[in-house]
């Protein structure tokens, strides 16, 4: 099974480039995004790459170091909600008593070399998120990949069938037999905290997943903005979302207690199989068996393939 993450406001409050980015370039939080967002719109252009293109600008501009090292330096710095260090060995030990293999993965439109560099960057089987190419010196020159709220989903459908890499559009096309799939989508439990990942919820909800709408208590509703609560109860009302609970991933808490919830019942799905499974086997060992004792019946009288019917239609067919 797989348990699948929004970064940004799901696992850390905030935006990842928030902690130590952009302070380093000498500008709010405030004024870097409402450049970010005119850039795009003056430019008709996607919001993520806007952001990512103005990182490079401003760095530039002031002397900030944008390569690889630096970037997971920066990644360092983020904090985390309460409990989430503890969670990801906690969960493994609790699948792993139960049989299960459980796998994490992020899906983020913040930059995967951050993520990789925080403290639980090692805890990821893969981290699908934007990222920059670089040049052989590891300097980030342009933007290689955008991660937005409606490309979310193809990351869960490369989860689903194993491919981890974000460039080859010819195995995540391929068609594969459900039961071929390496993790089933009813297996996948997504956790996010906004509007940007309804796609993703929707898609594991009709699947038969598990979608989790995350919020943050502390970001209470103002003048101008809803509370974070008041975004993911709506999901759940809209049938978006399965769950809505607060950004705390302390033991024994809501959200630990659902992803265990969740892991019994795919353990209980598995055993369920190897026993629908071993029966079928014990039923063809047994009609073989049966076979054997009584020997074919070749006889046009006793052959319903061929009974009341014309010989020669069926040798035709």
């Amino acid at each position: 099974m797989a348990i699948a993450y929004d970064f940004d406001g799901t696992l850390a409050p905030g935006n990842m480039q928030e902690h130590s980015f952009i302070p380093d370039l000498q500008m709010s939080a405030q004024e870097f995004w409402r450049e970010a967002k005119k850039k795009a719109k003056e430019q008709d252009m996607d919001e993520i790459l806007a952001y990512m293109s103005l990182m490079l600008e401003k760095a530039n501009s002031a002397g900030v170091p944008i390569t690889k090292k630096g970037f997971k330096k920066h990644g360092k710095s983020v904090n985390f909600f309460p409990g989430v260090q503890e969670w990801f060995p906690r969960l493994d030990n609790y699948a792993r008593d139960r049989e299960v293999k459980l796998e994490h993965y992020i899906i983020s439109s913040g930059l995967r070399e951050m993520v990789a560099g925080t403290q639980i960057g090692g805890r990821f089987k893969y981290i699908f998120a934007s990222g920059f190419a670089y040049d052989q010196n590891d300097v980030a020159r342009w933007p290689a990949l955008a991660v937005n709220y409606t490309t979310k989903t193809q990351y869960l459908f490369r989860i689903n069938k194993g491919i981890l890499n974000s460039y080859d559009n010819e195995q995540i096309n391929k068609f594969v037999p459900d039961e071929e799939r390496e993790i089933p989508f009813s297996n996948i439990a997504y956790i996010g905290d906004g509007e940007t990942d309804v796609p993703c919820m929707k898609m594991l909800k009709y699947q038969g997943g598990c979608s989790i709408a995350v919020y943050n208590p502390k970001k209470r509703r103002t003048r101008n903005r809803r509370s974070a609560k008041d975004i993911a109860l709506e999901l759940l009302e809209q049938k978006r979302a399965d769950y809505a609970l607060p950004t705390d991933y302390a033991e024994d808490g809501p959200l630990d207690l659902l992803m265990k919830a969740f892991i019994d019942r795919v353990a209980a799905s598995a055993r369920m199989g190897q026993t629908k499974r071993a029966r079928r086997a014990d039923e063809n060992v047994i009609d073989e068996e049966d076979l054997d004792e009584k020997g074919p019946n070749l006889s046009q009288e006793g052959n319903p393939a061929v009974s009341g019917q014309d010989v020669r239609q069926e040798s035709l067919i």
